[in-house]
This record gives C-alpha cells, sequence and structure tokens, in this order.
C-alpha cells in the first residue's frame, strides 16, 4: 500500500499541470451535469414495511382523494378578547381569506372552518386545512409567498393569523455560522503551519473535493432519488474531513522536506505514510456511512450514501491534487513567519510530548478519572426519548410556533398530532356497522379526546376516522395511545372482518422510533466488527483496535448524554439558539454512531499508525508512545478542533434536525480527540506496552502486509532515516 502510494504521490508532484487540469476538467463536467441534469431532491420520508407507512400506501392506492402525499398548511384564526369569529365581521374576514387561499398556487382544496366544525367552544379560535397537490419540499417559494400573502387581509382587519404545517418546511440551506465554522478552521492552519500557503492548500482542495461531490450529487439527482437533507450532511463531511486529510499530508510533507531537499522524493513520502493513514480513515468512514443502508429507512440510505460518496472524493483529492498543489507552490510550502513544521524533531520538547510523557507517568490515575468523568457525562443518555420534532419547537417569533400554540390554546395539544385511522372494508360483511364499532371502541380509550365522523372512499372499500389525542404529538401518552389503538387491531378484525392501520405523521414517527431502536444494534455490530477488521490488518493487532472500539463506545455514550442534557432537558440550550428542548429527533442516534464511528477511527489511526511506525523503526514501545505523540499530536489537535469548528457551525442553524447533528458531531469529536484518542489511549498503550503489538503467530502468517507505516519505503533510493534503536522488550510473533 504505501509503496503504491509514494509511487501516486510522486507521479501527482511531477506532472502537477497534468493531474491539476484533469481535477479541474472534472469540476467543470460534474457543474455542467448538475446544471443541464440536476433534479428536485426531495424530502419524503418513507419507511418501509411499517404499519403507518403501508396505510399511507394504501390511501394513495384506494382514496388518493386524502391526498396523503401532499403538503399541508394550518391557518388559525384567533378574535380579539370580547369578541368571537362568528361576529359578522370577523366572520366575513375569514370567509374572504378562505377564498384567497383557495386560488393559491398548488393548492387542491381548503377546509372552511365553519362548515367542517373547527371552530372552537368558545368562538375565540378556528383554522382552515390547506391541502396541496406536490409535497412540501416541491413548493417554490412563490408558493409559500402566496400562502402567506393570503392571509394578510385577515390581520389587517384584526384578526390573529398564523400559519403551521410542513407547507412551510423548506431545505436547509447553508449560512454564515458554517462559514465561520471554515473562517475558524482557516485560522487554527494558519496557526498550525505559519505560512499562508500550507495554511490555504487544506481549504482549497476540501472546498473543491466538496463542490466535486455536490456538483457530482445533483447531477445524480435527475436519475436517483436523493433526499434533501443529504446535501447538508454531504458538505458538513466533506469539509471536515477534506482539511483533516490535507492537513496530514502536507504536515508530513513539511516533515519530509526537513530530512532532505528532495521535494519529489518527499510528497512521495508524504502520501506514502500519512496518504496510508488517509486512505485507511477515509474507508472505515465511508464503512460506517454505507452501513446504513442496513437500517432500512430510504432517508438514511441517501444521506449514508451521500456523505459516503463525498468522503471517498476528499481522500482521492489528498492523494492525488494535493501533492500536485505542493508541486505548484514549491518551496512557499515552508515560507512564513513560522517555518517549524509541526512534526519537527529539534527545538524543545512540544506540549503533546510533554503531555504523553505525563499520561504515561500517571496511567492509572489518569484512567481510572477520565473513565469516572465520562461514565457521569454519559448519565442522561439513560432518560434518551426518540420522537418528533415539530412546530412546536420552533421559535417563539415565528409564525408556525404562534400557529402551534394557538392551536394548542383553542383545542388542546393533541388536535396539533392527529391520528389518522384507515379502515378497510374489503372483506367486512357490512362495512357501515363495522365501521360504527371501530369508532366505538376508539372513543372508549381515556387518551381519545375526540374521534371525527368517518370519511369513506369513493368505491366505499376505504374509511379515514380522524383521532385527536389528550396529549401532544411529542407527549409519551401519544405513544400509548397509538399502542392501545394498535393492540384492538386484531379482535376488531376477527368480530368485523376490517383491516385497521394506524397512521399520520405521529404514528409515523413512533415507527420511525422502534424502526431504528431495533436496527441499531445490527447496525452497531456490522460497523464494528468490519472496522475491527480493518483496523486488525492496519495495525497488525488485537489488542489495538479492541482498545479503539471500547473507547469508541464510551465516547458515544458521552455524546448521547450530552446531546439528551442540552436538546432534552434544555440545559444550556439557549448558548445555540435551542428554542424548547424536546425528545430526539429519531435519525440523530444512528447517525451519530455512524458519523462519530468514522471520525473516531480517523484519529485513531493518525495517532496509532505513527506510533507504530516508530515502533517499526527501532523505538521501545514506551518511546514509540511518546515519539507518536511529538510526530503527530500538534496535528490531530489541529484536526479536532477544525472538524469542532466546522460541526459547531451547524449547531447554530434554525433548524433542530441539522442543530442536534452539528451540536452531537462537535461535542463527540471534542471528547473522543481529546479524551478518548489523547489521554486514555496513551494511557491504556503505556499499560500494554509491547503487548499492544501482540498477534498470533498463525494471524500473522494469515494476514497481508499492508505496509501502512511505510517500512518498504526505507529501501527505495534517496533514503534518509533517522536513527534505529533496539528493542529491549522479548520479541512477539508479530511480524516488523
Amino acid at each position: 500500500m504505501a509503496t503504491f502510494l509514494y509511487r501516486l504521490g510522486k507521479f501527482s508532484y511531477r506532472r502537477r499541470w497534468l493531474v491539476t487540469g484533469l481535477w479541474v476538467l472534472l469540476l467543470a463536467l460534474v457543474g455542467v451535469g448538475a446544471g443541464t441534469l440536476s433534479g428536485t431532491m426531495s424530502n419524503s420520508f418513507t419507511i418501509p414495511g411499517t404499519e403507518a407507512q403501508q396505510a399511507i400506501d394504501q390511501l394513495a392506492e384506494r382514496f388518493p382523494q386524502a391526498n396523503a402525499g401532499g403538503a399541508t398548511a394550518r391557518v388559525v384564526f384567533a378574535a380579539p378578547p370580547g369578541s368571537t369569529l362568528t361576529d359578522p365581521t370577523h366572520h366575513a374576514t375569514v370567509q374572504d381569506t378562505v377564498a384567497k387561499l383557495k386560488t393559491a398556487p398548488q393548492v387542491t382544496n381548503v377546509a372552511d372552518p365553519f362548515q367542517t366544525g373547527t371552530v372552537s367552544p368558545d368562538g375565540r379560535y378556528a383554522f382552515a386545512q390547506v391541502n396541496y397537490a406536490v409535497p412540501g419540499i416541491e413548493l417554490s417559494t412563490d408558493d409559500r409567498d402566496a400562502l402567506i400573502s393570503a392571509t394578510e387581509a385577515g390581520r389587517t382587519n384584526g384578526l390573529t393569523v398564523e400559519v403551521g404545517g410542513d407547507a412551510l418546511v423548506s431545505s436547509p440551506e447553508p449560512g454564515i455560522a458554517e462559514v465561520i465554522g471554515i473562517a475558524i478552521a482557516g485560522l487554527v492552519l494558519l496557526v498550525t503551519f505559519g505560512s499562508l500557503v500550507a495554511a490555504g492548500l487544506p481549504l482549497l482542495t476540501a472546498i473543491l473535493g466538496v463542490l466535486v461531490g455536490m456538483a457530482g450529487l445533483m447531477a445524480a439527482s435527475a436519475f436517483v432519488d436523493i433526499n434533501a437533507n443529504s446535501t447538508i450532511l454531504a458538505l458538513m463531511l466533506g469539509i471536515a474531513v477534506g482539511i483533516d486529510y490535507a492537513l496530514f499530508i502536507v504536515s508530513r510533507y513539511r516533515h519530509e522536506l526537513a530530512l532532505r531537499n528532495d521535494k519529489t522524493e518527499a510528497a512521495g513520502r508524504a502520501v506514502g505514510t500519512a496518504g496510508s493513514a488517509v486512505v485507511f480513515a477515509g474507508l472505515t468512514v465511508i464503512i460506517a456511512l454505507a452501513g446504513l443502508t442496513v437500517v432500512g429507512i430510504p432517508v438514511l440510505a441517501s444521506m449514508g450514501l451521500a456523505a459516503a460518496a463525498t468522503v471517498a472524493i476528499a481522500v482521492l483529492v489528498a492523494l492525488t491534487l494535493l501533492p500536485a498543489l505542493l508541486g505548484l507552490a514549491s518551496r512557499r510550502i515552508t515560507t512564513g513567519r513560522r517555518n517549524r513544521d509541526p512534526e519537527s524533531d529539534t527545538g524543545p520538547a512540544p506540549a503533546g510530548e510533554r503531555w504523553a510523557r505525563f499520561v504515561t507517568r500517571h496511567r492509572l490515575p489518569v484512567l481510572i478519572t477520565t473513565v469516572l468523568g465520562l461514565a457521569l457525562i454519559a448519565l442522561p443518555a439513560s432518560d434518551l426519548r426518540l420522537g418528533a420534532q415539530d412546530d412546536g419547537m420552533a421559535a417563539a417569533d415565528t409564525t408556525q410556533r404562534k400557529a402551534y400554540d394557538l392551536i394548542s390554546t383553542g383545542f388542546g395539544a393533541g388536535t396539533n398530532g392527529p391520528l389518522i385511522i384507515v379502515v378497510d372494508t374489503t372483506t367486512s360483511r357490512n362495512a357501515n356497522t363495522s365501521v360504527t364499532q371501530v369508532t366505538d371502541t376508539i372513543k372508549t380509550l381515556h387518551r381519545v379526546a375526540s374521534v371525527s365522523p368517518p370519511v369513506t372512499s369513493p368505491d366505499g372499500n376505504t374509511t379515514l376516522i380522524t383521532v385527536i389525542p389528550t396529549s401532544g404529538p411529542r407527549d409519551q401518552a401519544t405513544s400509548e395511545l397509538v399502542t392501545e389503538i394498535r393492540q384492538h387491531m386484531t379482535p376488531l378484525h376477527t368480530t368485523t372482518g376490517t383491516q385497521v392501520a394506524v397512521t399520520g405523521q405521529t404514528a409515523v414517527n413512533i415507527d420511525v422510533a422502534d424502526k431504528i431502536n431495533a436496527a441499531t444494534l445490527p447496525y452497531l455490530g456490522l460497523v464494528v466488527g468490519l472496522a475491527f477488521l480493518l483496523l486488525m490488518l492496519v495495525f497488525r493487532s488485537i489488542l489495538v483496535p479492541i482498545k479503539a472500539t471500547l473507547g469508541f463506545l464510551l465516547s458515544v455514550a458521552a455524546t448521547f448524554g450530552a446531546v439528551v442534557a442540552v436538546f432534552q432537558w434544555g440545559w444550556l440550550g439557549t448558548l445555540i439558539g435551542l428554542n424548547e428542548p424536546g425528545p430526539i429527533a429519531p435519525l440523530v442516534p444512528v447517525l451519530l454512531i455512524g458519523i462519530l464511528f468514522g471520525l473516531a477511527m480517523d484519529y485513531q489511526v493518525f495517532l496509532v499508525t505513527r506510533m507504530r511506525e516508530d515502533y517499526i523503526h527501532g523505538a521501545t514501545a514506551q518511546n514509540a508512545i511518546i515519539t507518536g505523540f511529538r510526530h503527530g499530536a500538534r496535528v490531530v489537535t489541529a484536526a479536532a478542533i477544525i472538524m469542532i469548528a466546522v460541526f459547531g457551525g451547524f449547531a447554530f442553524t434554525d433548524q433542530v434536525f441539522i442543530q442536534s447533528i452539528g451540536f452531537a458531531l462537535a461535542i463527540g469529536v471534542l471528547i473522543d480527540a481529546f479524551i478518548i484518542r489523547m489521554t486514555i489511549v496513551p494511557a491504556v498503550m503505556s499499560l500494554l506496552t509491547y503487548n499492544a503489538w501482540w498477534l498470533p503467530r498463525w494471524l500473522n502468517h494469515t494476514l497481508p502486509n499492508l505496509d501502512i507505516e511505510g517500512e518498504k519505503l526505507t529501501h527505495q533510493p534517496h533514503t534518509t532515516t533517522e536513527p534505529t534503536h533496539t528493542h529491549p522488550e522479548p520479541s512477539t510473533t508479530n511480524s516488523r
């Protein structure tokens, strides 16, 4: 592996104009493809195999008039104190607003509140349901503006008019916070290298890689269904890993230049050594992201594969374009205020080396303290609750939140999350009697506030019943009501012959949470198992991959604890602009496991491969920890700060789902990089000493030697190596 990458690095450096030109041409081609082929990315959320999704599919086939897949909006009216909406002036204003809503683009139906009975008992509140022909993601800005404009007359005439629903949900877009994150990354690079050119190259290659990846996704959307959130995750990861991978190679290149005058040789060795770590770190991230397909939820598969493709492009850019740009930069890569490279072996001991000596000297107290501290942070994770993130968690000054609160005040919290009961009477002995029995059964349940009159399809075989719970859509009591209704389905089928299903957004969210909970452990086992095998190939060790995996489990538990404390309990939520605490979005835990595992193994590979490289080249096991930290700690620290800055920028968006993902990844990287990899890892490695590199003899002969540490490069011509030392430890069966 190292030899192949060494040759690739030298080729890219020598043929710098050719390689750079090919990447520019590729960017131009995918850019043209994105401009001419780009389709509409969907925001659909399907969960095949669940009851709620099957009911939605059934409605689309048998009862299309129900508009199960179209966007909806709720226009809420509130009369001033002391008056009601039945007053002639207010009544006329509501009727005029409803008439204007019916003429808005894409609207298929508007339910008049005075005809449908959606007027509160005191007459002060009412809402009109607006149905659209297309999903919310397909509505244009003009369509949403027309919806809001139709309500202005009501406000002018003295009514409070607010709008909620998924018709107002738009695709997430990058904002100023993400730009600030990239700016912080640039500052960290400048401090690390002390050179504008050296600092600019990782940013340049990361941005180019993201542009290629994003343009490729846009072009691919013409042929495959890509979820709109996929681009945000791909952007988030593409920038973070793109900068990190380039950072490691540039840092190693500067180190190699300090050892030799041959710039081509230095580029080849940088790609052959640090590039090998980049390849395997990238493979680990790709495995973790692609593994999201096993969960069985299309949106997760779309997000995982899109991000995995962007990470793969980041790896290719780091291995080919970066050495070409190093050739174009020439000696300017080492010029600047601070020309001592972060891996230099000269001068006073850097902070990373001093920290490694402290940890290895006090390994047991350090290990016990950090583990107990992380266990304390992880305690809130025991209260993790998955649930919908609805308009009730929007900012208090938004029209969506105001509409949600008005409905809760006038009609009860459950009206914001109605349950849809789908009754299939195809095999029923008497359709009307069966529907009546289903309705009467549901009315007896104590968590039901009201049951609407049944609505039957034109063919008479499908009936819809709307159930209003006594609790809100995010409350545990609503989930228990869904379970209770489903427990009555079998007895109802036995007595009436009907097929009864529960759907609606609340039921969909419950089914998503259940499906993700069931898939999390198998997914975790698959990812950890594949990554363990990969790490065993990289490190040629049994204990090092085990240690890496256990460290990840500890860091992800602590990260879950921090997420629950902030987003579910509301602790310090105002610092990131969290509007309202609530349950964690069902997709967050599994996404966090996949992404954080891949990133955690990044730091494991980057840091420990340098320890192994020094050990292979003659250092003692204890000294390899120190020298590995001397060479790698500063760069790993910079990489982690960059990751935290990029992910942290997304924690300040106005969408709770993206906000929670950004916060979780920033905290996860902070814990994993600085506590697990840079504190617990050297402590455990110091306890294991040379046993860390033990491998059974039979396995040593079975596993291929990938030479990630670049041992074979010492036999290449023009070699300048550091002095080696004799191992005082007993010999092991591990090949070096």
